[in-house]
């Protein structure tokens, strides 16, 4: 009989291994079709910032299916149908932002994950048609994270780290920053706070997350985050910057 699909993210977290993501607010099937063989462990499908929309997540979570990347989608608000209904349709993630207490960061279990762990509405969604042993493998499968980018979530990162059945903690540095009172989430006071949640997360046992561009990867990488994921948007202006300096010196 058929198993449900294997979540790449979740597996490589569990051996200890780094998974990373492509992130971008146009995502198309045919796009993620591209990236696909690029080797991206999993694509993020933006429904908070960009034009995602439900009958969207079925097409764009099959085409991530092909290449066995996990498709996570950043739904725009803490509510329970919207999260599992995400996940109904096919994706193998859900990402919720700006969680900044421990009742929050429960909320997302509990939509996210079926009993003993949640309460998730009870169906089989697109990853589980022909699957015999959906619902014993279904919260083993998805993955969900919280966006910690208020500074109220950092002062309550120790209480929201006990939730169970959230597996990934992510700092996001946009909004973090802002929050701070820094539009520049490069700024020294921004990347202090940051680098202070990501070591209380890594130190806590519990799976950090954050955004990363090729010049500062292996920094992160070396202190402990398991999930990096990187701007569709800004990789391409980077390549197309290069282009262009190198074919007008020419």
């Amino acid at each position: 009989m058929p198993s449900m699909r294997p979540n790449r993210v979740k597996h490589k977290l569990a051996a200890g291994e780094l998974a990373t993501g492509i992130m971008g607010t146009g995502m198309t099937a045919d796009l993620i079709e591209w990236l696909g063989p690029l080797g991206f462990d999993s694509v993020w499908l933006e429904g908070e910032h960009g034009p995602l929309d439900y009958r969207d997540i079925p097409d764009q979570s099959r085409a991530a299916d092909l290449w066995g990347m996990t498709s996570i989608v950043r739904v725009n608000e803490n509510r329970y149908g919207p999260i599992y209904r995400v996940l109904d349709l096919g994706a193998q993630g859900v990402c919720v932002p700006h969680v900044d207490t421990r009742d929050q960061a429960q909320a997302v279990a509990d939509a996210s994950k079926f009993f003993p762990v949640g309460k998730r509405g009870m169906t089989t969604s697109r990853q589980g048609y022909g699957a015999s042993d959906f619902y014993e493998r279904a919260n083993d499968e998805c993955l969900a994270i919280i966006l910690i980018e208020d500074i109220l979530a950092v002062n309550n990162l120790d209480e929201i780290l006990q939730v169970e059945g959230v597996d990934i903690f992510y700092v996001a540095p946009g909004d973090l920053g802002q929050s701070l009172g820094h539009m520049d989430s490069t700024h020294p006071e921004v990347q202090s706070v940051i680098d202070q949640a990501l070591a209380t997360i890594v130190a806590s046992g519990r799976h950090a997350g954050t955004l990363v561009t090729s010049a500062n990867v292996e920094r992160y990488v070396d202190m402990g985050v398991g999930f990096v994921t990187t701007g569709l948007n800004a990789w391409i202006a980077d390549g197309a910057k290069d282009f262009l300096e190198k074919a007008k010196s020419g």
